[in-house]
């Protein structure tokens, strides 16, 4: 189970801290920096992996004020409704394509012919896949 550690927070001056993110990689890593670097309170983040073979992210995170822990929660929350919205769009394509799929294989009848039309739609040319922690998502 992932853990997180928090060093160099003092007491008097608790904008600045290093937080260890065990059992975590250069997916979580990177997604966290860019998120909390859009955040207007934080004047710095950063992570390194201390060696390729650790699963642990250093993070350094330094606020205009705030205390970092909070801004860190804050960041956390904000990824997380990030991937439910991710999710939410990859469930609404998927379920766009079947459809799409199912239009694709519709034959209508012309009368007094005899002949029938096959609507044929163009599926998607461009897919982002997404992995993320064994779980993979792809949207149009």
């Amino acid at each position: 189970m992932a853990s997180t550690k928090e060093y160099g927070a003092e007491a008097d001056d608790q904008t600045a801290s290093t937080f260890s993110l065990t059992e975590e990689d250069h997916t979580l890593g990177n997604a966290l920096r860019y998120v909390l670097n859009k955040d207007p309170r934080v004047s710095f983040v950063g992570y390194s992996i201390p060696h390729p073979s650790e699963e642990r992210v250093n993070l350094r995170l330094q606020t205009t004020g705030l205390p970092a822990r909070d801004v860190l929660k804050d960041g956390l929350q904000d990824m997380m409704a990030l991937n439910d919205h991710v999710r939410v769009t990859f469930e609404k394509a998927v379920d766009d394509y079947k459809t799409l799929q199912g239009m694709r294989e519709m034959s209508v009848g012309a009368s007094g012919s005899g002949g029938a039309t096959v609507v044929s739609i163009q599926p998607p040319e461009i897919w982002l896949i997404l992995v993320v922690k064994d779980h993979w998502h792809c949207v149009q």
